[in-house]
């Protein structure tokens, strides 16, 4: 059995981007509630991140960038602010608290790193992380700190392994981008491809430089993937691969935006996919930290992560929203009731252009890890 716990803290859902802006941290807290009315965590841990410091952030972020995000967040007028991708009407506004509330996701995910390399913890989970974007001196995607590469960075630091995979619907290119001359961190990204989605990025031929190359995977969907050719596709590659890596630790990205009520991707999976997902980590890693991402129809953010705690938990969550928490705000499952549209027409289409990048996968980044083209 393996020991759990969720890295969370309220003041992690309190902000604001802007009033009309698609990231709201609220279904943070949405989430957590859910759990806890499902009695999550009388099996699990609930444990209080730390805020992280300036000297854990400047570990992949400018000093430069880092004054720019603080001065901002203190209401300062900053005109060289756009250079950075940070501005008003943009993806990535300023708002009051946004250098703070950066800091804490950092610090959630650096414990999270901590707590599954430094005691009896198995599996750790910052539902707040995943801001997979964000680059040392550039914010990107709603993404001002990308929390993950300096939770990495740090179990680097421990001499450490790491495999680092993400199923957000957005390639994870701010991550791959910081290790891809490395061998010690294999990055595999599934998402929808950059042909049709932000940020444009993660063709298969991006498989990473010098001592790094084979060591980013990238696996490109066509809109409307469902989810037997996404499976396919994942297990296809990312178990493989993981298990020749060996990793210390598996870093998971677990992006919602992949179910197919997002509003801002075409990816379709369910919640019987997604869960699918989440249960296939289980069993590629004895130390799996955990981390966020997108989702963007509040509902299907909430739902799914809940399924994928109870997936690392080994528990089967039942269909019926608990009253309580279904007379607050009116969800009332917690697995899909409808199915997504897609005519035969489209999942072919999604099907061979998936059997596509995964040969194309194989043919360069297999050999490299000594693994067979089956």
């Amino acid at each position: 059995m393996k020991h759990v716990a969720m890295v969370y803290d309220p003041a992690q859902s309190q902000h604001i981007l802007r009033d009309d802006h698609v990231f709201r941290p609220h279904r943070l807290q949405l989430t957590y509630e859910l759990l806890d009315d499902y009695g999550a965590f009388d099996g699990s841990r609930l444990i209080t991140p730390r805020i992280a410091d300036e000297s854990d952030i400047v570990t992949f972020h400018t000093p430069e960038y880092i004054d720019l995000v603080r001065d901002l967040s203190r209401g300062k007028e900053r005109l060289d602010a756009p250079s950075h991708n940070i501005s008003e009407y943009g993806d990535n506004p300023p708002y009051e608290g946004m250098y703070e509330a950066a800091a804490l996701v950092v610090g959630a995910s650096l414990t999270a790193a901590d707590l599954v390399t430094g005691g009896d913890i198995d599996v750790a989970f910052n539902i707040s992380g995943g801001l997979h974007h964000a680059g040392p001196n550039r914010a990107s995607g709603f993404c001002i700190f990308n929390d993950a590469v300096i939770a990495i960075m740090s179990l680097l630091e421990r001499g450490l392994r790491i495999a680092y995979v993400d199923i957000d619907a957005h390639h994870g290119d701010g991550v791959q981008r910081a290790f891809y001359d490395s061998d010690r961190v294999l990055t595999i990204s599934l998402h929808e491809s950059g042909r049709y989605l932000f940020p444009g990025t993660g063709d298969t031929t991006e498989i990473g430089n010098g001592e790094g190359k084979g060591y980013s995977v990238n696996i490109p969907f066509f809109p409307n993937t469902d989810d037997e050719t996404y499976l396919w596709a994942f297990r296809e590659i990312v178990p493989p691969l993981v298990k020749k890596f060996d990793p210390d630790v598996l870093v998971t990205q677990l992006g919602c935006d992949s179910h197919y009520l997002d509003p801002l991707t075409d990816i379709s999976l369910t919640t019987a996919g997604y869960t699918e997902v989440i249960k296939e980590f289980r069993n590629l890693s004895p130390k799996w930290m955990a981390i966020g991402g997108g989702g963007y129809d509040m509902e299907a953010v909430v739902r799914l992560w809940t399924l994928a705690y109870g997936a690392m938990l080994d528990r089967d969550w039942p269909n019926e929203i608990p009253d309580a928490y279904r007379e607050r705000y009116g969800i009332k499952r917690l697995r899909d009731t409808a199915q997504p549209t897609i005519t035969d027409e489209m999942r072919a289409g999604a099907l061979h252009f998936a059997k596509q990048r995964v040969s194309e996968v194989k043919r360069a980044i297999f050999p490299i890890h000594k693994l067979k083209l089956v």
